[in-house]
């Protein structure tokens, strides 16, 4: 008998989801405008707490436009964390821009202070000053955000603040999503949020956001008639997909109040088994959404059991995990691009895995993954 799969993190609906839908049918506000893109706007706003949000139609999208908005035109070199998703990377080529990818500190697993200015003083001594710095808030644990913040101030360089696996997440009481000169937030399928696909960009000023609204909208001037004076996107979310947005922030709290409690069940399963480490912030400052529980595993310390063997256990038993980011620097489609750094992203690579994390997971489902470990460990 085939089990049911227990997923990485699959979409979770609140109930009030179909009501917002309806609402956009009901009144035909099914295009890029209408109410439900103004209220999960305003929404949003609310719960960051500053800034002012334009909902697109991907995490992508918004990186997209916010290095646009930051003024990285072709030939312009942009730090990226090399230890990301690719989505982070992709849209500096978008751009025809040269990314320069930087280590990661093993305390946060994010973006390296230490690397990233290292990175900086080369570029510079090599004439070219790079445009925009994008960080990361990897698996929801918030980036060294005082130290990378006072490297990008030092050099004048503005932080493009990759949230899209944190929101909900904070540090040092502000909530992750506003410590960017421009920030984005993801809405994906697999997001502790979301409207199928989606996105947003966060911006300080209002007029950034209306230059980011016009942008996303086929750059369309003012005018009575379709006039263009540069090159626009179909980047702006649809009516439909926000109302989507709507009933998934009435039921973000208990979504992050999950997520955390299956970080605590890992913290206590491992507890007494050698040589796996279950990735927790570093201190009281940093506070996470453990978007995905996340560990490492010392196969010296674990009679030689490895990140794979676990993972392929967990899949025997229809049980899905997954190895953590593969480095951008390792990735064939930019192994020509400059890396600065040491082998913490590597490591981290290589030993890592991401566990079942989803808000919806039941007692059965924990029991199950738990007794696969459990088993494992054991032999």
């Amino acid at each position: 008998m085939i089990k049911n799969k227990i997923w990485l993190s699959p979409p979770h609906m609140g109930g009030s989801e179909q009501k917002y839908i309806q609402e956009a049918f009901a009144t035909n506000w099914i295009a890029p405008m209408g109410a439900n893109i103004d209220v999960f706007e305003a929404n949003l706003e609310n719960y960051l707490g500053s800034g002012y949000v334009t909902t697109l139609t991907s995490g992508t999208a918004a990186i997209h436009l916010g290095l646009i908005l930051l003024g990285v035109k072709a030939g312009d070199e942009v730090l990226c964390q090399s230890f990301t998703f690719t989505a982070s990377a992709n849209p500096i080529l978008y751009q025809g821009a040269i990314p320069v990818f930087i280590d990661s500190e093993e305390d946060t697993w994010n973006l390296c202070p230490i690397a990233l200015e290292e990175a900086i003083i080369d570029r510079i001594a090599k004439g070219k000053t790079p445009k925009a710095i994008i960080a990361v808030t990897l698996y929801g644990v918030p980036y060294k955000t005082d130290e990378i913040r006072a490297v990008a101030t030092k050099y004048g360089i503005p932080i493009l603040e990759d949230s899209a696996e944190a929101l909900g997440s904070s540090y040092k009481g502000k909530r992750c999503g506003t410590f960017g000169d421009v920030s984005v937030l993801s809405f994906n399928g697999s997001k502790i949020i979301t409207t199928s696909g989606g996105g947003a960009v966060v911006t300080k000023t209002k007029e950034l956001k209306d230059r980011a609204l016009f942008l996303a909208t086929q750059a369309k001037e003012n005018t009575p008639y379709y006039q263009h004076c540069e090159v626009g996107y179909n980047y702006r979310m649809s009516n439909v997909l926000a109302g989507i947005g709507r009933g998934q922030m009435e039921v973000l709290e208990s979504h992050l109040e999950s997520r955390r409690k299956m970080h605590e069940f890992y913290v206590a399963l491992f507890k007494n088994i050698k040589g796996v480490t279950v990735y927790t912030v570093p201190n009281t400052d940093y506070y996470s959404n453990y978007w995905l529980s996340t560990i490492l595993v010392d196969s010296e310390k674990t009679n030689g059991i490895t990140n794979e063997n676990i993972r392929v256990s967990l899949e025997v038993e229809n049980i899905e995990s997954r190895l953590l980011w593969k480095p951008m620097h390792l990735q064939p489609v930019f192994s020509n691009f400059s890396y600065y750094g040491k082998n913490v992203s590597e490591t981290l690579f290589y030993n890592g895995l991401c566990l079942p994390s989803g808000s919806a997971l039941s007692e059965e489902d924990r029991s199950r993954i738990k007794s696969v470990l459990i088993n494992l460990f054991n032999r």
